[in-house]
C-alpha cells in the first residue's frame, strides 16, 4: 500500500467530506473507522443549507433533496396549546435551500460513494491505538500494522483517541440530564412537513417526520433521576407515553422501533484544533446539544475549511503556518454554536420555574414575529457564518456592514460566465478550485488571472469567470465560497496571497 500523505481517523460525515475534498485537490487520503462496517442509524438527522451546499460542492448531494423531508415549520405547543409557529423552508435573500431532514447514515452513504470515484475505500476495523509524530510526520500505530504520514487528522467522535494521543484537553460540562430517543413506524395523525414540539414544565417531547413510509423520531426527556435509569428495552415505552400525554396521540400497541438511544447532553469545545501534525475536526473538536441541528453541519464546515488550506501545504504553496487560521477561523464558530445550543436546550427543558414562565410567556410567542423568524432561520442555516474577523481577511471590517461584503464572508452563488463564454453558477465551480471573478474581459484582468495562477497552481487551481453582478473590483474566492479578497490593484492581490501562503517559494 502506498505512503498517504493524510490519515484521517472516523469515517463519519466530517472525516468523509475532508478526505473528498483532499482527494478533489490531488492529495493522497487513507480513511479509516474502528467499527466494523458502516453505521445504519443516526443522531444526526438534519441537512441545514450550509451542510447541502458543502455536499454540493464535493459532488455528493446525489438526489439527497429528493429523497429527504422538507421541513415546513417548527410548530411549539406550552402546555397542550400550540403557541408558535415558526416558518422555516422559506427562501430570504440569504437562504434559497430548504432545511433536509434525512438519516446521518444517507450522507455519509453518498460521501463514501463520492470518496469511491475519487479512488478511495474507508478501511473498517482498523482502529487507533497511538502515535508518534516528529518535525517530518506522524506514525501511526494500527490494529494491524504502523503506517507513515506526513498529517494525521481525528474525526473519530467525541471520545476522540487522536485528540488524546495529541494531547489536546476537552473541557466542558452536561447541559441537561437526559434524553431519550426512538426513531419509528408508525401512523401518527401529524403533518410530515412539520417538526412538533410539546413543552410542560420541566418535562419535553419532540416528534419529526423522517424519509420513509410512516418513519418518525420522538425524542423527550428523561424521567426524573436521568436517561441512566431506564432500561434500554422500555424507552419505547416511554416515549409512547410521553406522547400520549403531550400531544394526545394515542400510539400503535404494535409499532415498528427501529432503533432506540439514551443521551446526556454536554458541552465540550477542545481547547486547540492542532498540535504539530496532528489535527481535529467535528465532534473529535467540538460536542454540543442536538437542538438546532447544528452538529453535522458544524463538522461539514470544518472539513471544508481544512481540506483546501491542508491540500495547499501538502502541494508545498504555502508554509504550514496556514493551517493555523484553520482553528482561527473554525474555533470561534463552534464556540459560537456550543453557546447557542446550551441556551436552546436550557429553554427547551425549563430548569427552573421562573425559566419556565419566561419561555412559556415571552420566548415561545415570540417566536411567531417574522423578524425573529428571518433572524432564526439565517441564523440556523450556517449561511452567516463569516471569518471578517480572522487572520486571512487582512483588514478591518465593520459588524454592521452587510454579508457578502467583506473578507472572509461567504459569496452568494453568482450568475457568472466562463472564459469560454458558457454560462455557470459560482458555487459549482468551487471545490478543489478557487474562483477569480471580474467585472470585465480586458488586459488587466489577464494579469489577475496570472498573479493568482502563479501563487496557487495552474490547471483547475484558479478558475476566471465575468460577472457584472458583484460590481467594478475583481474579487478572489476561496473553494469554501468564502471571499478571500477583493479590490482593483493586481499588486495588492499579490500582496495578500503572499501572506496568506506565507513561507511558500512562488512558482511559475
Amino acid at each position: 500500500m502506498a505512503t498517504p500523505t493524510v490519515v484521517v481517523v472516523g469515517a463519519g460525515p466530517t472525516g468523509l467530506a475532508l478526505a473528498c475534498g483532499l482527494r478533489a485537490a490531488g492529495v493522497s487520503v487513507e480513511v479509516i473507522d474502528k467499527a466494523e462496517h458502516p453505521s445504519v442509524t443516526s443522531r444526526a438527522l438534519g441537512l441545514q443549507p450550509r451542510g447541502s451546499e458543502v455536499l454540493d460542492r464535493l459532488g455528493a448531494l446525489d438526489g439527497l433533496p429528493e429523497q429527504s423531508v422538507r421541513v415546513a415549520e417548527v410548530v411549539t405547543h406550552v402546555n397542550g396549546r400550540c403557541l408558535a409557529r415558526l416558518r422555516v423552508g422559506e427562501h430570504a435573500k440569504l437562504v434559497s435551500r430548504p432545511v433536509l431532514v434525512n438519516s446521518q447514515a444517507e450522507v455519509e452513504a453518498r460521501l463514501r460513494r463520492r470518496l469511491g470515484e475519487l479512488g478511495v475505500a474507508v478501511e473498517w476495523g482498523q482502529e487507533l491505538l497511538g502515535a508518534d509524530q516528529d518535525r517530518n510526520g506522524v506514525t501511526v500505530h494500527l490494529t494491524d500494522r504502523s503506517v507513515r504520514t506526513r498529517w494525521l487528522v481525528g474525526c473519530d467522535g467525541a471520545h476522540s483517541r487522536v485528540r488524546k494521543v495529541a494531547g489536546i484537553e476537552f473541557p466542558g460540562a452536561s447541559v441537561a440530564e437526559g434524553f431519550l430517543l426512538a426513531d419509528v413506524r408508525a401512523a401518527l395523525p401529524l403533518r410530515r412537513d412539520t417538526v412538533s414540539g410539546w413543552l410542560r414544565k420541566d418535562e419535553m417531547l419532540g416528534v419529526f417526520p423522517l424519509p420513509g413510509n410512516d418513519v418518525w423520531r420522538l425524542v423527550a426527556s428523561a424521567p426524573a433521576g436521568g436517561a441512566g435509569v431506564v432500561d434500554p428495552d422500555q424507552v419505547s415505552a416511554v416515549l409512547g407515553s410521553a406522547l400520549r400525554d403531550h400531544a394526545r396521540v394515542e400510539p400503535a400497541m404494535a409499532w415498528d422501533v427501529l432503533w432506540t438511544s439514551a443521551f446526556r447532553v454536554q458541552r465540550r469545545l477542545a481547547t486547540g484544533y492542532r498540535r504539530g501534525r496532528i489535527l481535529l475536526a467535528g465532534d473529535a473538536a467540538h460536542v454540543h446539544s442536538p437542538f438546532g441541528g447544528q452538529g453535522m453541519n458544524t463538522g461539514l464546515g470544518d472539513a471544508e475549511n481544512l481540506a483546501w488550506k491542508l491540500a495547499l501545504v501538502v502541494s508545498g504553496r504555502a508554509g504550514s503556518g496556514l493551517l493555523d487560521t484553520y482553528e482561527a477561523e473554525r474555533r470561534p464558530v463552534a464556540r459560537e454554536v456550543v453557546g447557542a445550543t446550551s441556551r436552546v436546550t436550557r429553554l427547551v427543558v425549563g430548569e427552573s420555574p421562573l425559566a419556565q414562565a419566561v419561555r412559556d410567556h415571552v420566548l415561545v410567542p415570540l417566536l411567531n414575529r417574522p423578524v425573529v423568524q428571518r433572524l432564526l432561520w439565517e441564523k440556523s442555516s450556517q449561511l452567516r457564518v463569516s471569518y471578517r474577523t480572522g487572520p486571512l481577511a487582512g483588514r478591518l471590517t465593520f459588524p454592521w456592514a452587510a454579508a457578502g461584503s467583506c473578507a472572509g464572508d461567504r459569496v452568494p452563488d453568482l450568475q457568472c460566465v466562463r472564459e469560454d463564454g458558457t454560462r455557470t453558477r459560482l458555487h459549482a465551480e468551487l471545490c478543489p478550485g478557487w474562483a477569480l471573478v471580474a467585472p470585465g474581459a480586458d488586459t488587466r484582468t489577464q494579469v489577475f488571472v496570472d498573479i493568482a495562477r502563479r501563487r496557487l497552481g495552474g490547471g483547475g487551481a484558479v478558475a476566471a469567470f465575468l460577472s457584472p453582478e458583484h460590481g467594478r473590483k475583481t474579487m478572489l474566492i476561496r473553494p469554501d465560497a468564502h471571499l478571500g479578497w477583493s479590490g482593483t490593484s493586481p499588486a495588492a492581490l499579490d500582496e495578500w496571497l503572499a501572506r496568506v501562503l506565507g513561507d511558500a517559494p512562488v512558482r511559475s
